[in-house]
């Protein structure tokens, strides 16, 4: 998936050494998940590839009108979009004028187990907003707060180069928890500590040997 040509990349390479999925708590209804997307692997990454054939990545304008270091791209009922005009989840890709690809049964799947390995048995995301990180890109501080209702998780998923996540508190100011985040890791934030400021600190240059000069993070949500 290197230059995001997923033709080149060999899914199936054996690039982790094997983890035993822990969990650790960074909040009261918030934990890291080490490593528990690693068995979902060789199912997951096929199927990124077809989401983004139909939706590929691009890097998106703030209404502040400054371009974010970060490409994304959407699936599932709901994609998230931003331009001059503001944040926003839509039904259509405004790059195709095209409904978003579905969301792979894979993806859902892992969104739920994720859940519930987290305490939160309900989740039934309609939206996997799907972000690439190149060596410098960030994301700053902000919370998730463009969802029609806040009951349900966010189930974030890293894949390739790590990444130091931050998890702050319920203002921007509040100092934030630094988590460093491995392939495999999923984060799961919901309930009491859902509105908590969260970010990524600049990744750093590496080459990671089934994924090459990026980051690939999904973040499941129930936007409509």
């Amino acid at each position: 998936m290197n230059n995001m040509n997923p033709t080149t990349l060999d899914l199936f390479t054996d690039a982790e050494p094997e983890q035993q999925p822990r969990r650790d708590r960074i909040g009261e209804q918030s934990c890291v998940l080490r490593g528990f997307a690693l068995p979902w692997l060789d199912r997951l990454l096929p199927a990124l590839e077809t989401v983004l054939a139909a939706a590929p990545f691009r890097q998106m304008v703030t209404p502040g009108g400054f371009i974010m270091s970060v490409a994304l791209s959407s699936c599932g009922t709901w994609g998230w979009t931003t331009d001059r005009s503001g944040y926003r989840y839509t039904r259509d890709d405004p790059q195709t004028g095209r409904p978003w690809p579905d969301m792979p049964e894979v993806f859902f799947q892992l969104a739920q187990a994720a859940a519930r390995e987290a305490g939160f048995t309900d989740f039934v995301p309609d939206s996997c907003l799907i972000n690439r990180y190149v060596p410098g890109a960030k994301m700053s501080l902000h919370q998730d707060k463009d969802e029609k209702s806040y009951a349900a998780p966010i189930v974030s998923v890293s894949l390739g180069l790590p990444a130091m996540f931050l998890f702050g508190g319920f203002t921007r100011s509040e100092k934030s928890q630094r988590v460093p985040l491995l392939h495999g890791d999923i984060v799961v934030w919901g309930g009491v500590d859902r509105l908590r400021y969260h970010g990524v600190l600049p990744i750093k240059d590496g080459q990671h040997a089934c994924l090459g000069e990026q980051r690939i993070n999904f973040t499941f949500r129930r936007a409509g």
